[in-house]
Formats: structure tokens, sequence, C-alpha cells
């Protein structure tokens, strides 16, 4: 039975605090349910779809050819009843005649409630969708061209789309909100990549695992299942982009400061980029102006933040002027804040004077709202600005050159899944999920266990700040992880530079130390 579908534009704005990824277009399934029917139709109609095309493409030079399996494997319990489909698209490069040497490397988006078309149409899979950079990406047609950047020569890649993404759906008497958490999530993509390894032969294969915006937390939460958990699976690297693993670094709640120390030195890295710096400021660079961002928001900002009521005015005056001159902000606003600007009131104060709004995922973006007079903005322009670009890419992609033929809808982003998810990890009540001492611990475990982390410096989902923080603590050996910065958001692959430093960084990745 064909599900009812709603289809709608989103403005981010609601879920502003929850949302890791872009609501942009979504197509959010309201029933599944499937009339009374018999036994063997049933089966049929839970019969995976699998479609297995041949290909050839360059890369950097180099021919490849490879193999692309796009379809649907079923999950099941110990009484081998249907749990859930999960649609994947694994691409295997024909010539590889050691599989033991080959890395294959698990993909996924956050959201929660993302499929994983931004990563797959946007960095790594064999077709790329080129949207301009810091600029509105209009309306169809979009060139869509074969991806000099993809990484399939190095990797063999597995895109994964959770239940509830893409075209995968719980079944049977499983509910799409059995699989939606952050534990809940990780056990069924834990079990989704152990059956792909018994069905591929790759259990002694190097094994990565990559994700973006909360498909970071899912990593971290992923690996702790596959190397924690009764599976037994040794991970080589993970990678980060756009890094969130302790959330009180992204809850705007009273009494927690830790945000406003976080997210300073992307305010100053935008207000840089927006010329609302002084000359001298300017004349530092980004990187060295970025730096002494840091040391004012680690240092005087910080201890001014904890010290609260008990701050002398000489105090007060001297971090608000610094934090005026960081911000591009006035010093007449902040008092009115008292010293504490959250990312949502940043992207519609800094360029009020020109009636433009900034950019959460990406803010080197500018957009209009209805009014200048709110105190957040009415749409993110950098999610609106890539959105129809990815989304039609993708479908076009699936139809046209992997010969999918499913007609349910493909969810792009549900806002169904992100309101659903359990954050819970621990069986007791949680302000804030911290998954980063998984990280330490899987380190602990694994000598060879190496981290890489992408950062862009205009990103106010997943700010740079606070990534360096989570990392300075939560037991991780940072003698195995590589921090990166890019000039771009949270997506940084849609700005030419920082896409070919990023594909170079990763490919750097690949090689053991």
């Amino acid at each position: 039975m064909t599900p009812l579908l709603s289809c709608r534009r989103a403005s981010a704005r609601p879920l502003w605090s929850l949302l890791l990824l872009p609501l942009f277009v979504f197509c959010s399934s309201l029933s599944y349910a499937e009339p009374a029917k018999k036994a063997e139709d049933k089966a049929d109609k839970l019969a995976p779809e699998v479609v297995k095309t041949e290909h050839k493409m360059t890369i950097q030079g180099q021919k490849v050819s490879y193999q692309a399996i796009s379809g649907e494997t079923i999950l099941k319990d110990d009484k081998d009843e249907p749990l859930a489909s999960i649609f994947s698209i694994s691409y295997l490069r024909n010539d590889i005649k050691d599989s033991s040497t080959r890395p294959v490397t698990f993909i996924f988006n956050g959201g929660p409630g993302s499929a994983s078309l931004w990563l797959h149409m946007g960095l790594f899979g064999p077709k790329r969708v080129v949207v301009p950079d810091a600029k509105d990406d209009g309306a169809a047609p979009y060139l869509i061209e074969s991806n000099d950047y993809s990484v399939l020569d190095e990797s063999d890649l597995v895109f994964i789309d959770p239940v509830g993404t893409g075209f995968s759906r719980a079944l049977g008497d499983k509910k799409g909100a059995d699989f939606w958490g952050v534990k809940e999530d990780a056990q069924s993509i834990a079990e989704f990549i152990r059956r792909w390894l018994i069905e591929h032969k790759r259990w002694n294969s190097p094994k990565y695992l990559a994700g973006e915006s909360y498909g970071t937390t899912r990593a971290a939460a992923l690996v702790n299942e596959l190397q924690g958990g009764w599976t037994d699976i040794s991970v080589n690297g993970i990678m980060l982009i756009s890094s969130i693993l302790d959330f009180s670094h992204a809850r705007y709640q009273p009494g927690n400061n830790q945000p406003y120390i976080g997210f300073l030195p992307t305010m100053a890295a935008t207000a840089f980029y927006h010329n609302k710096v002084s000359a001298a400021d300017k004349a530092l660079g980004l990187e060295a102006f970025i730096e002494e961002a840091r040391q004012f928001a680690i240092k005087d900002y910080a201890l001014a933040l904890l010290q609260g009521s008990r701050l002398t005015p000489e105090a007060y005056q001297a971090v608000r002027q610094s934090l005026a001159r960081f911000t591009g902000l006035s010093e007449h606003y902040l008092d009115r804040v008292n010293l504490r600007v959250s990312a949502s009131r940043y992207t519609k104060e800094l360029l009020r004077d020109q009636d433009l709004t900034i950019g959460r995922l990406d803010s080197r973006y500018t957009g209009k709202d209805y009014d200048s007079g709110g105190d957040s903005t009415d749409d993110d322009p950098s999610g609106y600005g890539i959105d129809g670009a990815y989304t039609a890419a993708m479908h076009q992609y699936l139809y046209d050159d992997l010969g999918v033929t499913l007609s349910r809808p493909f969810n792009v982003l549900s806002v169904d899944v992100n309101r659903g998810w359990n954050w819970n990890i621990s069986g007791k009540q949680m302000h804030y999920v911290n998954v980063a001492p998984y990280l330490g611990q899987a380190q602990r475990e694994n000598k060879d266990l190496r981290i890489f982390v992408g950062n862009g410096y205009f990103d106010f989902a997943t700010p740079f700040f606070a990534t360096e923080n989570t990392f300075a603590d939560n037991g991780i050996d940072n003698s195995r992880v590589s921090m990166h910065y890019y000039k771009a958001g949270h997506m940084m692959y849609v700005e030419p530079e920082s896409l070919t430093q990023l594909v170079k960084d990763i490919r750097a990745f690949y090689q053991p130390k």
C-alpha cells in the first residue's frame, strides 16, 4: 500500500536547537499500514529490491571500473521475522585482487532524520552536483557531473540511509520510533554493517566510518556498538565532518555557558568575513583573528560568564569591549543580552543594518526575511541555498544512473524522525547527550583506531571551537586525532578550495601511519 504522504517546505527555525542538518523539503510518511494478506503475498512484498549496475569513471587521471549495488537489506530478529529494511548504495571497485588490503568506508549523514545524499552527491560518490558557492542554487536544471574528487579509487564506499530516511523503513510489527534514538539507531546500523560484511566477504578488510553533523554522533555511538557490543568489529578510522559529540556545547539553556564560549570564534570568523571588524583586525588575517578569539573565549570570557553577577563593573566593561570586537556587534546590544549572544540571534543581528540575515549552516550565505525586526531568522539561507539541487540530483541519479525502481517516497529529511528521537543513552534522565567518551574508550581498546575531524570556520550548527573543547577532554588520545579546518561552513565541500583540500586530507587519512 502506498503510504499517505505529506510534502511541504519547512522552516528550520522551530527546530533550531534540535536539527543539525538542514530542514529543507521533506516528505514525511504518515502511514505504512498494510491490509491483511496471505502469508505468501506478504513474503513477496518484503522481498528486497536490489539493482546491480556496472560503471566506469576517471578519478584524478586513473581509470576506475566499479559495480554499484543499490537496494534493501532486511534486518531480522532471532526468529527470522523482519524488523526493518535498510536502503544502501555500495560501490565496489572491480579490479581488486586482494580485498584484505582494500578499505571499505560506511557513510551516513545526520539530522537526525537525514538520508545520506549530502555526502553522497557532494563529496564521496561517483557523481557530484555542483552548486554556486555561497549563493542560492535557484531552480533546475542543475549541473550533475562525474566526481573527480571521489575517493572510490582508494576505498569501496557504502552509503547508508537509517530507518525513516531515504527508502529505509520499519517492517512487520515494528514502528519507525523503535529505531529512532541514539542507541537504537546505532544498533540497527551495526547490524546492517555485520550483514554487509558477511554478504561481501569483507571481514578482514580495513573498515572506516564517515559521518557528517549528527552523523558524527552516530559514528561515535556506532563504534561503541561495533567494538564494544556483541559484533566485535574493530574499526581502522572514523571521519567526523562537522562534528558534534557533546550536546552541552549546543544547548542554550539558563546556567549552561558552554555554547556562548564554543560559538564565539565562529562569530569572530563570520564578523571577519562580512567586514564587521576593524581594519587592524582585518590586517591580522582570518586565522590569526580567530586564534585571538579562541584565547579570549577560553580565558577572559569564560571567567566572566562563570563569575556572573560577581563581575566588577570595570571587568564587565573590558569583556564587553572585547566581545564587541570579536562579534562585530555593538556594546549597546551586548548590554541588552547580558554578554550572551546565541547563534540564532547572531544570524539575525549581525547584518540587520543591511536588512540581511546570515546562514546557520554556512554564515557566508546571506538572505532576506519578511521583516528585519525579529530576533531570529525566518529560514536558513545556506539551507535553501542548496536543498533544491541536492534533492533533484539524488532523485535523478537514483532512477537514471542506478536503475532504482522503488516508487515509495524518498525521505530526504524527516521531521518525524527528528522530533521522535530518543536522546537517552544511559537509562537515566540526562540533560545533554555526550558520546565523546565512546571514542576515548574505543581508542584504548583498539591501538590502530585513528580519528579525522573536519571543521568549517563558518559553521553555526557544529562550531569548531566547541569540537576542540570536546576533544580536549573525554579521555580521547589526541595523538591519533587529526584536526582540519576549512574556509567554508557545515558542508565545506560546496566551496571549491575547501573541497580540494578536504579530499586531499581524507586521502592522506587512509594511509596508515
